[in-house]
């Protein structure tokens, strides 16, 4: 009986392996992305209860897209492109949409209640401010500010230029600011 093979580190790895049939590969690569991927899809307005739904087409669509990824972008920049493509595909089947709280797993519940209650505030007048933010500018930071991605990143995961992304993330973070503050 063969040995199962150890499963590769990177992820153009896991994708060769997965187009030759490895499932564990295709399993890898959700556990790498799916909680990225669902904090991206949060910040830009998946109601949470679609989140999971939305994060797990977002891997079918792109398990089935497989063969057209190229890698002339990170895998994790494809999968935000495809997952931003299909929450606006469920926003054009769906007349609600609403920006959810940060993720509750960093949140930090020691400290001085004050701190925590001012901290709080914050928060709820970050995401208000994030739900008055222009479709674009939203997307553009939170790919920028929650997941990190680069500019030349961000222009490929929404089909823009660098230049706009930066604009676009200028502009994002000017208006959150005032709103914040």
């Amino acid at each position: 009986m063969a040995q199962p093979q150890p499963v590769a580190s990177s992820d153009a790895e896991l994708i060769a392996a997965w187009r030759d049939g490895d499932e564990r590969a295709a399993a890898e690569l959700v556990e790498r992305h799916a909680r990225a991927l669902a904090r991206f899809l949060a910040g830009a307005g998946a109601p949470e209860a679609e989140l999971d739904d939305l994060v797990q087409e977002t891997f079918i669509r792109a398990f089935r897209a497989v063969d057209r990824f190229r890698g002339q972008c990170r895998f994790r920049t494809w999968l935000m492109t495809i997952g931003g493509n299909a929450l606006k595909d469920f926003g054009r089947k769906s007349a609600r949409r609403q920006i959810m709280p940060l993720d509750e797993g960093v949140r930090d519940r020691g400290g001085d209640p004050h701190d925590h209650a001012e901290a709080t505030e914050a928060e709820a007048r970050l995401v208000e401010g994030l739900t008055q933010l222009p479709r674009l500018q939203r997307e553009v930071f939170l790919l920028r500010a929650q997941q990190g991605l680069e500019y030349d990143e961000i222009a490929a995961a929404l089909a823009t230029t660098p230049g706009a992304a930066r604009v676009h993330y200028h502009h994002a973070v000017r208006r959150l600011k005032e709103i914040v503050e």
